[in-house]
């Protein structure tokens, strides 16, 4: 980690200085901007903006690139970015900085909108029936307490590397371009079948409030096609086009529309809370634990998924407009507020209505029409398609981001990092992501789009988490040699202890000793860890109980990532060695170039 190997050991032809040729006629359509700098129209399309490095100049200098895939490989591999990479250098590739115009006030709806979707009105009622009863509060409160833990990590990074590529931008800073790229990769294929599935729910959603028989109302059937992609739905693919479409107007515009809607979504749960424990029993709490603790657990690594969205915001720490103060207060503060809200949601429910009689597919609507409040339930579902269409608009923005810190890097074509100079926003990179996401939810259904679903969100808070061991404890040419190998000998201890714990917890294991000494080696990991000295220290704001709370993170993540099945390792496995035909034949030359190029302005930076 963090050991690079000096790029004269790789015998690469000369990079081309410039890189970026570009013709005459193409210099006459560049455009003045401020400080004298000539910049290029927006809207262009030519293999030089695609393919600008020089391996893919012409078929011998490609030729040559591959023939020295393997040493480039070990290069890239072992090779990591800097914060000063991130900050400075990648930006000029989108040519104009994007518009730094959101508040902390901005980040906390923003957040709210992102992870306040369908979620807590779909997932509560089927848990608490299922596995936890009226445990789903502790269910919710300890998957709060983990999603904390990882916004915690997002955080420090985002305050000290505000750039629009989040996790992606942490984990290339301290784990290396490689497992950046793999990482970001699968949580971007992720978000783009999410929006996709995400926008087939608000097609079935809004179909069965116009006819609660019948949730494929809106969509055509097309019997030629295979079964999964042959009910059509053109209602989910204008939606994703429209939540793009703002999304690409302008990040304040945006912002705006979800912070009305979301202060309304507020209200209405505001109102479920009142109502639910004015109608509240408190027979209905025994017995708390119907299923026993493991239930409890079981539904707690289902319900966190309620959460996610909060590191969609953290790709929008480019555009705020004081990252030390804005990002902690709009990060910590709305996940805060998010999981008191859960919790309370869920106590509500399950002491108004006993969890035996909940209903599994719209708990909080059934539930007002057993107290007599019919009426009410419209009131849940319209917040719920509201909860569909914030987290749509988020997602946008920062699906977008994350395409955009990307190309920047070039493990895509440059062409999507471009920022329009009227919106101020990625034009392209929003494109890209609408596009994708518009014609899988077309074509495919929830139960197709469902099986796609990993564990590619718990693994990368993992990851960051991991990132933010390595930043404390390990600076390049600062950290002993010494101090290295037993850094890693206590990471390793870390996770291998988290991972143990998982597996035997999956394997139905109940025997005290397996956990007891997985839980020692995993206490003993982190206390070895805490006493070697932190070799950085944040500037501005950090992380509480270094290395206590980031290993927390690490561990309840690994538990929870083994709670997925078979079905989610072997997607991410697929994905992953489909990412890697595409990193050995394009984005590790690309990146191989640029890395040639960046870093003696990078090390100025650094050292200035």
């Amino acid at each position: 980690m963090n050991l690079e190997f000096p790029y004269s050991e790789i015998e690469s032809p000369s990079p081309n200085p410039r890189m970026d040729v570009r013709s005459k006629k193409e210099e006459e359509d560049e455009s003045s901007s401020n400080g004298g700098r000539r910049r290029r129209k927006y809207w262009r399309c030519t293999k030089n903006d695609f393919f600008p490095e020089t391996s893919f100049e012409n078929i011998t200098t490609y030729k040559s690139a591959l023939s020295q895939t393997f040493p480039r490989l070990k290069n890239r591999l072992l090779a990591r970015s800097s914060d000063a990479n991130e900050l400075v250098v990648l930006q000029k590739e989108s040519e104009r900085p994007m518009q730094k115009c959101l508040t902390w006030w901005d980040l906390i709806w923003l957040s709210f909108g992102s992870v306040v979707g369908s979620g807590i009105f779909v997932i509560t009622g089927q848990e608490a029936h299922d596995n936890a009863g009226p445990s789903i509060v502790l269910s919710y409160a300890i998957s709060g307490v983990s999603a904390l833990l990882s916004v915690f990590c997002y955080t420090e990074f985002a305050v000290e590397i505000p750039v629009a590529g989040g996790s992606f931008s942490y984990l290339r800073v301290e784990l290396g371009d490689f497992i950046a790229y793999i990482a970001a990769g699968n949580i971007l294929l992720e978000a783009i079948v999410g929006a996709a599935g995400l926008g087939r729910s608000w097609s079935s959603y809004l179909a069965s409030m116009i006819n609660t028989a019948n949730p494929d109302l809106l969509r055509f059937r097309v019997d030629s096609l295979a079964e999964g992609f042959n009910l059509l739905d053109p209602v989910a693919f204008l939606i994703l086009l429209v939540a793009n479409g703002i999304a690409m107007s302008g990040t304040k515009r945006t912002s705006w529309l979800n912070w009305i809607a979301s202060i309304v979504t507020a209200l209405v749960i505001v109102f479920i809370i009142v109502v639910g424990f004015i109608h509240a029993k408190s027979s209905n709490l025994v017995p708390f634990f119907p299923m026993g603790v493991q239930g409890s657990f079981e539904a707690a690594a289902v319900v966190y998924w309620s959460y996610t969205g909060f590191d969609m915001v953290a790709t929008m720490a480019e555009e705020t407009k004081q990252p030390s103060r804005d990002i902690p207060i709009g990060l910590i503060g709305s996940m805060s507020m998010i999981t008191v809200i859960y919790c309370l949601m869920a106590l509500a429910l399950t002491m108004m209505v006993n969890y035996t009689k909940i209903d599994v597919n719209a708990a909080y609507s059934v539930a007002f029409a057993q107290i007599g409040m019919n009426w009410a339930k419209y009131l849940v579902s319209v917040c719920a398609l509201k909860g569909m269409t914030t987290s749509l608009l988020v997602g946008s923005l920062g699906q977008a981001r994350y395409t955009t810190q990307i190309a920047r890097a070039h493990m895509i074509p440059p062409w999507f990092a471009l920022v329009h100079p009227k919106t101020e926003t990625p034009i392209n990179a929003t494109l890209l992501v609408a596009i994708l996401s518009a014609i899988i939810a077309f074509f495919s259904s929830l139960d197709v789009l469902s099986s796609v679903f990993s564990f590619s969100t718990l693994l990368i808070f993992m990851l960051v988490a991991v990132a933010l061991l390595v930043r404390r404890y390990y600076v390049k040419d600062v950290t002993p040699k010494s101090h290295l190998v037993k850094f890693l000998v206590c990471l390793f201890i870390i996770i291998a202890s988290s991972i143990a714990i998982s597996a035997i917890w999956n394997s139905n294991g109940r025997g005290w000793i397996g956990y007891a000494i997985a839980g020692i080696m995993l206490f003993s990991g982190t206390v070895g860890m805490a006493m070697l000295p932190q070799q950085h220290v944040p500037k501005i704001w950090g992380v509480p109980l270094v290395p206590w709370l980031p290993s927390l993170s690490i561990g309840i993540n690994l538990f929870l990532v083994g709670s997925l099945g078979y079905l989610a390792f072997l997607r991410f496995i697929i994905c992953s060695a489909a990412m890697l035909v595409y990193y050995f034949f394009v984005g590790l030359h690309a990146t191989y170039d640029v890395a040639h190029l960046n870093q003696e302005e990078s090390n100025n930076l650094e050292s200035s």
